[in-house]
């Protein structure tokens, strides 16, 4: 999977950290105009750090109001938690705002990890094997949903969820369905569910060789399940934090409450525009072929600037 180009990036947020609606729509629009192909936002009602003032915001409906604030940008979450959201409605969510965005919407999904939110917010929390189980179904529905033909119904039985006459409205503009992300670290079901549902496999966090052994078991199971090698792209998250110097380095690093030197050993997307060049360079030669970069500062619209002028030319 070596590239055969320059990667795409994509601005990914996280509001749960302290973000307003507003915060948020600051830098899809300063995305936009910088030229990156995507903005991406988590989906989680709790903050992991801090005080998380001043609260969480709904994924779904912030993507609605931004679709119709922005043009071009396309927009989806990294990911969904299948936790949150019975799959029907879910899927008429997604529909919607893929319909009011002119057909821009990326529909990330994952079964759900952080325990504490669901404790906060009355969400069901089952264990992890039943969370898998509950996912799979959610990815039976909803593509079963997006795809049923128009005056057709469709209907639905699984272990955790059924569906009887189901007028499968509304369809959203992307056809059969707004592209489907699944990514993580399972060696087995995450694989298997990817090949199976996925058109991009993510892998967030991680140092070299794990993307690597993951990105070949993915391909494994690809090519287990009959598809094209080339049908599935293959993706990456890192934290970014750039600048012209190191003084600009650390401002931006004490900014999100992180070392430096910690940045630095667990994300290439950290040091000046020659120094990450050099570091991703290895990352693409195994297979990356989209960068989500994770702005933890999203009051520093200079810093989404910087990348698209002084980073992203230097790639690829």
């Amino acid at each position: 999977m070596a590239p055969t180009h320059a990667p795409d990036f994509r601005i990914f947020v996280e509001p749960q950290q302290g973000a307003s609606y507003a915060d948020q729509l600051a830098v899809a629009r300063t995305a936009e105009a910088a030229g990156f192909s995507a903005f991406f936002r988590s989906d989680h009602y709790v903050a992991m750090a801090g005080d998380g003032l001043p609260g969480p915001t709904d994924s779904w409906v912030t993507l609605a109001g931004i679709a119709r604030e922005t043009s071009t940008i396309r927009l989806g979450t990294m990911v969904t938690s299948a936790t949150f959201r019975y799959p029907g409605p879910l899927a008429i969510s997604v529909a919607q705002v893929d319909e009011m965005s002119g057909g821009r919407v990326e529909f990330g999904i994952g079964a759900g990890w952080f325990e504490a939110e669901h404790k906060a917010y009355a969400i069901p929390f089952p264990p992890l094997g039943e969370r898998f189980d509950r996912l799979t179904e959610q990815l039976e529905i909803l593509t079963g949903l997006w795809g049923t033909a128009p005056g057709e119904t469709f209907d639905y039985t699984g272990k955790h969820y059924a569906i009887t006459d189901s007028p499968a409205l509304p369809k959203p503009a992307q056809r059969p369905h707004p592209p489907i992300i699944i990514g993580g670290g399972g060696a087995k079901r995450t694989p298997a569910l990817a090949a199976r549902f996925a058109d991009e496999f993510n892998i967030p966090f991680v140092p070299l060789d794990t993307l690597t052994e993951q990105y070949a078991r993915v391909a494994a199971a690809v090519e287990n399940a009959g598809r094209p090698a080339d049908s599935l792209t293959y993706s990456a998250a890192f934290v970014v934090c750039v600048g012209r110097d190191e003084s600009e380095i650390t401002r931006r690093a004490d900014a999100i409450g992180r070392e430096v030197g910690e940045l630095r050993s667990n994300s290439p997307m950290v040091g000046t525009p020659e120094e990450v060049a050099d570091k991703l360079g290895p990352f693409l030669q195994a297979g990356v072929q989209r960068v989500y970069l994770q702005v933890l500062d999203m009051s520093d619209l200079d810093h989404v600037e910087f990348i698209a002028e002084q980073i992203i030319p230097r790639i690829g």
